[in-house]
């Protein structure tokens, strides 16, 4: 019966084709983003030293540079890893974000459900605080403990529901539930840290960028590519799904299978963002949100679109966190939930939320 579904992939193809300029527009924010990001800082950096020094990057491209040696360390070992790193993590949250609040068909998912950032949050304090020797190949301790106390708190969730794919609610009651234990732990954890170790986990939990060269972005990268590349090739399940079970078995889709595989991938994403970034709100619910105001609900024009403005997005946010506050820096989950919390409550209050 896949034939059936042919009908809908030709609408949201059609859906996806009607809306270029949007898609060209989201591409130059994120450069424009990305621009801005590598040339504000303590250190500036002159425009067309930056634009430069990156076309020179390219091959077949042999321009003069203008900028000194130190700022082309600046700029290849600390702002452009940073920038990359914000786009990478804020893409990832925004596609899971749309990913779960498809899969649940509930506007209030995010990618934090099934206990993903109390879990991940329970190994940071733990690696942080107790000095876990716990390594993730080149990477220290403190990403390897939060990706695997992630991977650990949402396969709690899925095994309290029985693996209950066919009935989201459960899954998504699971998940509150794991996330309230492990956010416990959490808690009672902190209270036996000395000060300054509790400081520095909390650091981490308000949401931070590193700014250790390549090796986060190297970590994220393969996770985005290929949890990102499953929620795009689903994205018209989540389309299907919107119809509701007994419209999508008709259509010959398994709502079970696709929940299962959106699920995987959009935690997975989730998780590797986090273990890198530290606990970053409002990403993932608000910008699937926004898009739906702007260019409409198709999952096919949602989910990659999400990606774009959510890599953009939060690489404006890095500027303020590192420049607002200078020479001091302002953790980056603050300034998203500054932004995200009043977008949030104005679109509840217009009563525009929609699936």
């Amino acid at each position: 019966m896949a034939h059936a579904l042919d009908p809908l992939e030709a609408s949201a193809a059609r859906a996806f084709r009607l809306r270029p300029p949007a898609l060209l527009g989201a591409v130059a924010l994120v450069l424009l983003a990305g621009l801005v990001s590598v040339t504000q800082g303590a250190a500036g950096l002159p425009v067309e030293g930056v634009v430069r020094s990156l076309l020179g990057a390219l091959p077949g491209l042999n321009l003069e540079q203008t900028l000194t040696a130190q700022q082309e360390a600046v700029l290849w070992q600390i702002r452009l890893p940073r920038t990359v790193l914000a786009a990478l993590v804020g893409g990832s949250l925004a596609m899971a974000g749309a990913g779960y609040q498809g899969v649940f068909r509930n506007p209030l998912a995010d990618p934090y459900l099934l206990g993903v950032s109390a879990g991940a949050g329970l190994g940071a304090v733990l690696a942080l605080g107790f000095g876990l020797d716990l390594s993730w190949g080149p990477i220290s301790a403190l990403p390897a403990a939060a990706f695997l106390g992630a991977i650990v708190a949402v396969t709690g969730s899925v095994l309290v529901a029985r693996g209950s794919f066919r009935d989201p609610a459960t899954l998504l009651l699971a998940g509150v539930a794991m996330a309230a234990l492990f956010s416990a732990m959490q808690t009672f954890a902190l209270t036996r840290l000395d000060q300054t170790r509790a400081r520095e986990v909390l650091s981490w939990l308000f949401g931070r960028l590193a700014t250790n060269g390549w090796a986060p972005v190297s970590l994220l990268i393969p996770y985005v590519v290929v949890a990102g590349l499953v929620l795009l090739l689903h994205a018209r399940h989540l389309d299907v799904l919107r119809l509701g079970d007994d419209e999508a078995r008709s259509l010959g889709l398994s709502p079970a299978r696709s929940r299962f595989v959106i699920v995987s991938a959009a935690t997975l994403i989730t998780a590797a963002a986090v273990s890198v970034s530290g606990l970053i709100a409002f990403v993932g619910l608000v910008t699937p949100h926004i898009v739906r105001l702007l260019v409409g609900h198709s999952y096919r024009v949602l989910v990659p679109l999400s990606a774009l403005l959510g890599a953009a997005f939060l690489a404006f946010v890095d500027i303020g966190a590192r420049t607002l506050a200078a020479p001091a820096e302002l953790p980056v989950g603050v300034i998203t939930a500054f932004v995200g919390a009043p977008f949030f409550c104005f679109v509840l209050w217009r009563g525009r939320i929609d699936r």
